[in-house]
């Protein structure tokens, strides 16, 4: 059976199946033999070759060497078109009882999994929970219910949405997948603290095709993989952080919000949960999981990376005017729109200010390749 075809509008799903008997009755046909003579040649009974011929009794490794010597085709071809087979019966008997569940396909993201290119579309119901299935890496939606209704992350979301475990955990588990396609060196937080400096000069740059890769690369090698991953409606995060293992952590961003001044204080932000708490976080923000004390350190973490505490009295003192907000950005070496989202958070400026035409809107294409 062929394997499904990734981001195909609808995999390929054969309605049909053949049994080794087809193969059987092709040669008997070939040779002109009739089934009487071919199992006098098998030391079969005539019904069992009928049954073999029709599907109806399975072809065993006996008869696999027997036919072998008989058509002269390996047992091999003959025992990998029963497993085929078999398998193809099974699957069809599993999406029939898989078509039961289907309801559970109403708590999940469907269409934002398809739109993104996260899941192949199936018109069958059974066969489209099964995909679902795999997506997940569970046998069951029980076992969904079970692993993914209570993400392990530390997130950074919005209060004012309320959070849908569901979307959560979905989006979360394409940050896991997209990961684990990256390579990464063993964690080593001494050496990811370091590469923050490298990193914090990439928010200068305007281009996501120039910084991303560089970000993924930096990160990449201190054991931390880097994943952009739209988020689906019920899951206002900017970013999230899990440990895929003790020498890999997950750093997702959302693009919930594509502002220069977001993006990379979500980063920073996520940055400082790997760094100053540890490796066992079990935290989701809005349900009294993550608490206040934890979220405040990875605050001030991003806020003092991006503009360091020895210019915070410059800042305060900062007239509202483009030019002075230029003139400071550049003598600290970040964008301005960083510093005009930092004057925001601190009651400097007004959100509707003028000034926001200094923020970089990025577009990114690592995100418009899965739409």
């Amino acid at each position: 059976m062929a394997m499904p075809t990734h981001h195909s509008p609808e995999a390929f799903r054969p309605d049909w199946m053949s049994p080794p008997g087809d193969s059987i009755a092709d040669l008997l046909e070939e040779h002109g033999w009739n089934q009487t003579s071919f199992a006098e040649r098998m030391e079969y009974t005539e019904k069992h070759v009928s049954l073999l011929i029709n599907g109806k009794a399975a072809l065993s490794e006996e008869t696999a060497f027997k036919l072998e010597k008989v058509t002269g085709i390996t047992a091999g071809f003959w025992l990998t078109r029963e497993a085929q087979y078999r398998e193809a019966v099974g699957r069809v008997e599993e999406e029939k009882s898989l078509a039961n569940e289907s309801e559970w396909l109403k708590e999940l993201p469907v269409r934002h999994m398809l739109d993104h290119h996260w899941i192949d579309r199936y018109s069958d119901a059974g066969a489209q929970v099964a995909e679902c299935l795999r997506f997940f890496g569970v046998a069951s939606p029980n076992a969904w219910r079970t692993s993914y209704r209570g993400p392990v992350a530390a997130f950074r979301a919005s209060k004012s949405f309320s959070i849908d475990p569901a979307a959560t955990s979905t989006w979360l588990r394409q940050g896991e997948r997209q990961a684990a396609g990256i390579d990464t060196q063993p964690f080593d937080k001494a050496a990811f603290k370091a590469s923050l400096t490298l990193i914090r000069s990439l928010a200068s740059e305007a281009n996501p095709d120039v910084f991303v890769p560089k970000l993924i690369e930096s990160c990449a090698v201190v054991g931390v993989a880097v994943v952009f991953a739209a988020a689906p409606k019920g899951c206002p995060v900017s970013g999230a952080t899990k440990w895929l293992s003790p020498s890999k952590a997950l750093l997702m961003l959302s693009l919930r919000h594509k502002t220069n001044d977001h993006l990379w204080f979500s980063f920073f932000h996520e940055a400082g949960h790997l760094i100053l708490h540890g490796k066992r976080m079990m935290f989701i923000d809005g349900d009294g999981a993550l608490d206040d004390e934890q979220e405040d350190e990875a605050n001030r973490f991003a806020r003092d990376v991006l503009i360091p505490p020895s210019h915070s009295a410059a800042l305060s003192n900062l007239l509202k005017t483009e030019d002075d907000v230029v003139r400071f950005a550049n003598a600290v070496g970040i964008a301005p729109g960083v510093v005009v989202g930092r004057m925001q958070k601190e009651g400097l400026l007004e959100w509707n200010t003028r000034l926001n035409h200094l923020k970089e809107k990025y577009r990114f294409k690592v995100a418009e390749s899965e739409e």
